[in-house]
């Protein structure tokens, strides 16, 4: 994103440089061509994947030079954890309901509290010391 002048210039490029990458996989593995009218006919939540896609590589181009590698990484699998308590407990996507309990609220507190810790705990980092000036006192 730096280097094309825009995140969003980043993540489009990334995306294209998949997208190259996958068709040659396509052909040598000789996959059939999609079946797009089942596509078209099953859930509205098919298609959110490759909108979601984009935002994370949006998100990653533009967060990871703020919160470093390990800060966003542990953003993402917290989020990630949160979500699938989420969509288990409600059954979402055909999947067998599996109710929030205390040991799942627990673990995905403790993810929480990695994004935290690796953060920096919230502790501010002393600002540096300016580099000390030559004089010129009592110097030839």
């Amino acid at each position: 994103g730096r280097a094309l002048g825009h995140p969003f210039w980043g993540a489009t490029t990334s995306l294209i440089i998949s997208l190259a990458g996958m068709v040659p996989m396509l052909i040598l593995t000789k996959a059939p061509m999609p079946n797009f009218a089942n596509a078209f006919h099953g859930p509205w939540w098919l298609w959110i994947g490759g909108v979601l896609g984009a935002f994370y590589v949006i998100s990653a181009t533009i967060l990871t030079p703020r919160l470093g590698a390990g800060g966003f990484l542990v953003a993402v699998v917290a989020g990630q954890m949160v979500m699938a308590v989420l969509v288990d407990h409600f059954g979402l996507m055909g999947l067998e309901p599996k109710p929030i309990n205390l040991m799942r609220v627990l673990g995905v507190l403790l993810i929480l509290g990695g994004v935290f810790l690796i953060q920096g705990g919230g502790v501010k980092k002393p600002a540096a010391l300016p580099a000390p000036v030559a004089s010129s006192v009592g110097l030839p």
